[in-house]
């Protein structure tokens, strides 16, 4: 699906960002820097934004029609290529506003599912990507084959006809039902992998997109996996071995980020890959507190997590990027509502003794001090207890 959404030549798409927010709907202060981020993730040049305030959607074109009108000039003005909306279209929408504006009509759904198709490198991943485009596109082929019928792509292309659109919902049907076979497949080998490893509890890394999981893990595990400013870096789960102080070795995952309305079949699709969080015994939901947008990124969180049927899993809040906070008065409005949460700067390891000392009491293992004598050739016993236990001091006879 995301080769519709090229240009022939190098330069990037350039994009109009429109946003239809309901009357009774409570907005952030920028309600489209969200989505600036996702286009500009997705390799998009964004031209100019639209914003418009009504009772309810326009069954026909989503937007008013005076706004449309406005929306056709924008992309007349800036030989705007794509409009990206902030809301979920239906095919019929979507199809009336590209005639309308005279330019391709994403949605937020269908953007989400493009930057996780450019990013999925696992074969897991790209099975269960596959499997959400496909469910997304299957009523949408009518107008995909519209565009594919615009381009210049020789004969044989202009017109495929409602034949040819059955045979493709077919070949789509069947797609669908063997990629959900083998990610059934994926599923049951990645519950075997996490139940023989169950030696040590795991502890699950979530988040919001862009909160900081990657570089959380970076500095606990002296791990080296990618850590990104940008949103949806990670789309795989990667786990491991965490030798927390006065506990033993744990099991850190982090994968998928979670965005706010992250489309339900994405959260499917992915079930596999999430299985280690759906199985871990700790969360440690990680929220970027300099974001003004904090409290709805951590409200998406907990809506994903209920999707996943785990929201009632013992959690610790952490609130990072602490030292990119400007003003304390910030932190304090969040340290209000969640008095519980754990301020850390992952960056600079600031708070990490803290977030260590509370997940050794949430995993709730009783200690005993113990002296112990080893025969210094015993390599074996001095790596259990290494592995099982914290080691404060060591003497050599």
């Amino acid at each position: 699906m995301r080769e519709l959404h090229q240009v022939q030549d190098d330069s990037p798409e350039r994009s109009i960002l429109a946003r239809l927010i309901l009357s009774n709907q409570q907005v952030e202060a920028d309600p489209l820097e969200e989505l600036h981020g996702l286009a500009t993730t997705a390799g998009t040049e964004v031209m100019d934004e639209l914003v418009q305030r009504r009772p309810s959607a326009d069954h026909s074109t989503y937007l008013g029609k005076g706004k449309v009108e406005e929306l056709r000039l924008m992309v007349e003005r800036h030989d705007a290529d794509l409009v990206i909306f902030d809301n979920d279209l239906s095919p019929a929408q979507t199809r009336n506003l590209e005639k309308a504006v005279g330019a391709k009509v994403l949605d937020r759904t269908e953007l989400i599912l493009d930057i996780f198709a450019a990013g999925a490198r696992t074969y897991e991943s790209r099975l269960a990507i596959e499997l959400a485009q496909l469910e997304y596109s299957l009523p949408r082929l009518k107008r995909m084959w519209t565009h594919l019928s615009r381009q210049a792509m020789g004969v044989g292309m202009r017109g495929p006809g409602e034949k040819q659109l059955e045979v493709d919902r077919r070949l789509a049907q069947k797609r669908i039902h063997d990629l959900k076979q083998e990610l059934s497949k994926v599923e049951q080998r990645r519950e075997r992998q996490v139940k023989a490893r169950k030696e040590s509890p795991t502890v699950s890394l979530v988040g919001y997109t862009n909160a900081g999981k990657s570089t959380l893990m970076n500095a606990l595990t002296e791990a080296d996996v990618l850590a990104e400013d940008k949103l949806f870096a990670t789309l795989d789960t990667r786990t491991r071995r965490w030798q927390l102080p006065g506990w033993g070795t744990v099991l850190l995952s982090d994968t998928v980020g979670f965005i706010r309305d992250l489309p339900h079949s994405l959260v499917a699709s992915f079930k596999s890959t999430l299985e280690e969080t759906r199985q871990a015994e700790l969360l440690l939901h990680v929220a970027d507190a300099s974001s003004p947008t904090v409290f709805n990124q951590i409200s998406a969180v907990y809506s994903v997590l209920k999707d996943l049927g785990i929201e009632e899993k013992d959690t610790l809040l952490i609130l990072n990027k602490i030292d990119a906070i400007r003003d304390p008065a910030t932190l304090n409005r969040v340290l209000d509502r969640y008095p519980n949460a754990i301020t850390v700067s992952a960056r600079s390891c600031k708070g990490l003794t803290l977030l260590t000392e509370a997940v050794g009491e949430a995993l709730g293992r009783e200690f005993l001090d113990l002296e112990i004598d080893v025969d210094a050739a015993d390599g074996r016993l001095l790596a259990f207890l290494a592995a099982k236990g914290e080691v404060v001091s060591q003497t050599c006879d």
